[in-house]
């Protein structure tokens, strides 16, 4: 078997390391970190209820299995060439192995764009999230971006130090998550809701393929957003070849069907007929989940809830940061961007270069929305969102592309045609068909049409060019 682990062009000087910390993660570990970048509670509570009010109303938990399902079959191929490629790449690994050192500096480029959107444009959450749990409980009167602050301070000291600190705080984080989520799904689910018990209707035809599937999808697909940190902590893995395919088939089953269970049990908390106007009438669609906890379990449990959603957006923040400080390394590494990034702390092992550089380049562009005075959920957190969930849409299609024609070459014995070809072409088709439709509907994401809702998507095209670019002068 041959094992990818080079480390690039640009060899760091004498006495540093350009090695990540290595047998730092267990599949546990890794899961949680994926769950985490995930943000259970923030993405239930903003995009599954979006999903019902603009996608397919109560058969949400269907579109939720749906996306479950292409993900799983996305695995099959990726995990079968997570054999054969090792480094933190991720999906930019991938890509360059199987077409080659120009499409994957694209690919590259876009995965660095697409984090780093997803990254910046979650702090317009926490800053809101934060404002609204001190406003409302305590009547602590402060600008959004002053809470946004405090979470960049202490993200960028975990990002900073080794990837277990980080991991640690996390776990406990994304248990607490889990467990509150899971007692009102039970809550519900006793009480039975408005329209008399529990019913299999959110997960009939006429329902899940009813109204706009699509316009669902791009909405729960953002869950699984994070997804690719099992293969870009490879590096840094314990026995990578067992590790890293558990902890991929773990997260997106663990991932897909905690969402579908819990926005069953919003449908059926909110009555299968009237979850639709229930979402809609609200000011804000997005507490919709709170509404339910109010209902079934009290005042008391919802400031809990509020405190957890808070805990939940900075635990994705944490999760994001880390992804994309690796990327920068590895980039950094192998080339693609200055050496100096490639370097690791010799004391955390960990891409405190590639840390520091997306620390600052998260501050000038949140600090740029904050005196242009836009609004931290309408505009920074709809809009980098949006089309961060794009880039890594399209960065997933041209991996499974890549693991096909790798295995076109490589042919390990006993593996079977379902994860060599099958797969890779059904995954990449169906992920090609979702990117392109996300790009004709980018203002489902983003809001009303204006000037960013052309200038985004573009981006994406600006950055491939330059990735590729660099990754044609790197060989």
């Amino acid at each position: 078997m041959t094992i990818s682990t080079t480390t690039g062009h640009n060899a760091p000087s004498s006495g540093q390391s350009n090695q990540l910390r290595a047998g730092a993660l267990g599949t546990g570990t890794i899961v949680f970190l994926v769950t985490s970048a995930a943000a259970p509670m923030a993405a239930i509570a903003g995009s599954g209820s979006l999903a019902i009010l603009l996608g397919n109303g109560a058969g949400v938990p269907g579109a939720y299995l749906i996306a479950c399902v292409i993900l799983l079959l996305f695995s099959v191929g990726y995990t079968a060439m997570a054999q054969h490629v090792r480094k933190a790449g991720g999906f930019y690994a991938f890509t360059e192995r199987g077409l080659g050192r120009t499409a994957g500096g694209a690919s590259a480029f876009v995965a660095l764009f697409g984090y780093n959107a997803m990254l910046m444009g979650i702090y317009g959450l926490f800053g809101a999230a934060a404002d609204l749990l001190f406003n409302g409980a305590f009547g602590i009167v402060l600008p959004w971006w002053v809470y946004s602050g405090l979470a960049w301070v202490l993200v960028a000291w975990l990002g900073y130090r080794q990837i277990d600190l980080s991991a640690k705080v996390l776990t406990v984080l994304v248990l607490l998550e889990y467990a509150i989520v899971l007692i009102l799904d039970f809550a519900i689910g006793s009480a039975g809701g408005p329209e008399g018990g529990l019913t299999l209707a959110p997960f009939a035809p006429a329902n899940v393929f009813g109204g706009s599937i699509i316009i669902a999808l791009l909405f729960v697909f953002g869950a699984f957003v994070g997804f690719e940190a099992t293969t870009i902590y490879s590096e840094e893995a314990r026995d990578p070849g067992r590790t890293i395919p558990r902890a991929t088939y773990i997260s997106v089953i663990l991932i897909g069907l905690f969402y579908a269970l819990t926005s069953y049990g919003m449908v059926i908390g909110g009555g299968p007929t009237k979850v639709v106007d229930a979402v809609g009438g609200l000011q804000d669609p997005t507490s919709f989940l709170f509404v339910l906890g109010e209902t079934y379990l009290g005042t008391g449990f919802t400031l809990l809830m509020r405190v957890l959603f808070v805990t939940s957006v900075f635990a994705s923040l944490v999760a994001f940061h880390n992804s994309a400080a690796r990327y920068f390394f590895v980039l950094g590494r192998d080339g693609l961007l200055p050496a100096s990034l490639g370097t690791a702390h010799e004391a955390h092992g960990s891409p405190h270069v590639g840390s520091v550089t997306q620390t600052i380049a998260t501050a000038i562009v949140v600090v740029a929305f904050a005196l242009a005075g836009q609004d931290p959920i309408l505009a920074l957190f709809s809009w980098l969102t949006g089309v961060g969930t794009l880039a890594i849409i399209g960065v997933m299609a041209a991996a499974s592309f890549a693991v096909l024609v790798f295995f076109q070459s490589e042919k390990p014995a006993g593996a079977s045609t379902l994860s060599l070809t099958l797969a890779p072409i059904a995954a990449g088709i169906i992920l090609t068909i979702l990117f392109v439709f996300t790009v004709l509907r980018f203002d489902v994401l983003t809001g009303p049409l204006n000037i960013m809702t052309i200038i985004l998507p573009l981006l994406i095209p600006v950055f491939a060019l330059a990735g590729a670019v660099m990754g044609r002068q790197s060989r």
